[in-house]
This record gives C-alpha cells, sequence and structure tokens, in this order.
C-alpha cells in the first residue's frame, strides 16, 4: 500500500497523485473505491490511462474496484478538502449513491463532468474541481500578463518612435 495517511473510512474521498493531476475516487469499505474512468480495456492500474483515455473521449463509465488496485504505484490520500466549505452527506448516503452509479456509462468532460466533479457530487452534492478551477486561474493569469506585457512593449515602442 502507498497510502500517505491512515486508513480511508466509508465516504471519504480519495485522491490518486499521477503525473501532472490527481485522480480522485470515493472509499466504499471494504478496500474498494468508486470511480469515474474510461470504457477502454485493458487499463493498466497505476499510471493514470483511465483519466488520459477519458479525457480523449466524451464517455466514462462509474466502476468498484479495490483501491489499491485503481492507485497501482501511485501514492494516495484521503482529500476530503471541503468539509469546511459544505456539509457533507451521510457516510451511508455517499457510499449508496455511489454503489448506484456503478455500471452506468455516463457524459465525460474534462472540464465540467471529470472524476473530481464525479466524487463531490457524490460527496457534498455540488459537482466542483479544483483542478479545472485552477487551470482556468492560471490560463487567466497568463493571458493578463501577457497582455500587460504586450501593452508594455507597444507603450516602449511608442515612446522610443515617439523621440526620434
Amino acid at each position: 500500500m502507498t497510502s500517505t495517511q491512515s486508513r480511508p473510512k466509508p465516504g471519504d474521498l480519495i485522491e490518486i497523485s499521477r503525473i501532472g493531476y490527481a485522480h480522485w475516487a470515493i472509499y466504499v469499505g471494504n478496500g474498494y473505491v468508486v470511480h469515474l474512468t474510461s470504457l477502454s480495456k485493458g487499463e493498466i492500474a497505476g499510471i493514470g490511462t483511465d483519466s488520459i483515455m477519458s479525457a480523449l473521449t466524451d464517455t466514462a463509465i462509474v466502476k468498484k474496484e479495490l483501491l489499491s488496485v485503481v492507485a497501482g504505484r501511485d501514492q494516495y490520500r484521503v482529500n476530503n478538502k471541503h468539509d469546511d466549505k459544505y456539509l457533507p452527506l451521510p457516510a451511508t448516503k455517499i457510499v449508496q449513491r455511489a454503489k448506484e452509479k456503478v455500471g452506468q456509462v455516463v457524459h465525460y468532460s474534462l472540464t465540467s463532468k471529470n472524476c473530481e466533479h464525479f466524487v463531490n457530487e457524490m460527496r457534498y452534492g455540488i459537482p466542483i474541481s479544483d483542478q479545472v478551477t485552477d487551470v482556468a486561474t492560471k490560463a487567466g493569469v497568463a493571458a493578463g500578463v501577457l497582455a500587460a506585457a504586450g501593452l508594455f512593449g507597444l507603450l516602449l515602442f511608442r515612446s522610443r518612435r515617439e523621440k526620434q
């Protein structure tokens, strides 16, 4: 097991560290998680092919699998990070809701219906993804910096031209 903290409890959100992103699942007990993954066959646990393949399609499936299989060699941790902002549903309700989704083929969108949206909707009733928000914020900041640099360059060019 490559966990970075103690055993998860039913209803906990599990963050699995992949290269460049996190994959999310809900712990449902007895070593199992429910998560949103690709429809592809022959996935290799622990290298993130499930989320990568889902990103290339518009459909995914909800699966119940052993946490050890989903995480593979990647680090994972319990991360109920929104408990301070949103009231989690009772653990029995979270687990029930997640298990009811198992086997369903659902619409997938990297920006609005990914694995993080899925687990937060199961736990809090709110489909949110900090990964998407963080990327959008960083993109906005980068665009702002580029626009400011372009404006500064234009003003500098104009100032030099006026001096000539």
